[in-house]
């Protein structure tokens, strides 16, 4: 198979992964340089569940390459 048996996993484990950390990223360390239409920091309760999100599917991809 073109790139591996668990491409699918791998891919899951790079978007999960990054899903969790830029969003995490976000909330802990807002932009200094902000334009007008910016907002001053993410807000809290999206950024919260695409980490549990992000967190969950990291998670679970990275049992199905152990697994």
């Amino acid at each position: 198979m073109f790139l591996g048996e668990k491409l699918l996993e791998w891919l899951l484990l790079a978007f999960g992964s990054a899903m969790c950390l830029g969003n995490l990223a976000a909330l802990l360390n807002p932009p200094k340089n902000r334009d007008e239409q910016d907002l001053r920091k993410a807000p809290f309760w999206r950024s919260f569940i695409y980490i549990i999100v992000g967190l969950i599917v990291a998670v679970w991809s990275l049992a199905g390459l152990i697994g």
